[in-house]
């Protein structure tokens, strides 16, 4: 019910609400907080970001880094609109950049299965995102920098370079894409 919920939050470019980010997210830490972990597109504001620095103090966790990725609204936008992703072996392309087009149009690469688009990945969809990025997430960059946390990657190169680049930053070595 709750999975439900939360998917069409998101089809419809709304975000979750902090209370069910918040239950999923404590939830999750409880059983992570002694490995390495990586939050993707949380926090979004700074009520989350107090709530999870609460939460990390809970649980003992101080070492960590937030990586934000400078981007062009355009590149940003032609990168989420041309994702498509093999729903049998997961494998990701992009048909905006030649770097990472599948070989045959609408084809995976590694096992010949018919691609797919995510069905929140849409201009209007991406428009509101990256406007509500604007007003409510770009504070966090503040937030960070105070608690010596923040490490910036501009992305204007190849998702590649941008990859090895935070690589670099959370002391990577061996990392599979």
């Amino acid at each position: 019910e709750l999975g439900t919920k939360i998917e069409e939050m998101i089809s419809k470019g709304e975000l979750v609400s902090d209370d069910i980010i918040t239950e999923l997210l404590k939830n999750e830490l409880e059983l992570l907080k002694d490995d390495k972990f990586i939050l993707d597109g949380y926090p979004r504001n700074i009520a989350q970001a107090e709530t999870l620095t609460n939460i990390f103090n809970d649980l003992g966790i101080d070492n960590y880094t937030c990586v934000y990725i400078d981007i062009d609204q355009d590149l940003a936008m032609k990168r989420a609109l041309g994702r498509v992703i093999c729903p049998k072996c997961g494998a990701s392309y992009n048909t905006y950049f030649q770097d990472v087009m599948p070989k045959e149009e609408g084809i995976c690469d590694r096992c010949g299965e018919a691609l797919e688009a995510r069905a929140d990945d849409n201009e209007e969809t991406f428009k509101k995102r990256f406007e509500t990025y604007i007003t409510s997430t770009s504070p966090l960059l503040d937030y960070y920098e105070k608690a010596s946390k923040l490490e910036k990657v501009v992305s204007g190169n190849s998702a590649e370079e941008t990859f090895d680049s935070i690589v670099k930053i959370l002391g990577g070595k061996d990392v599979d894409n």
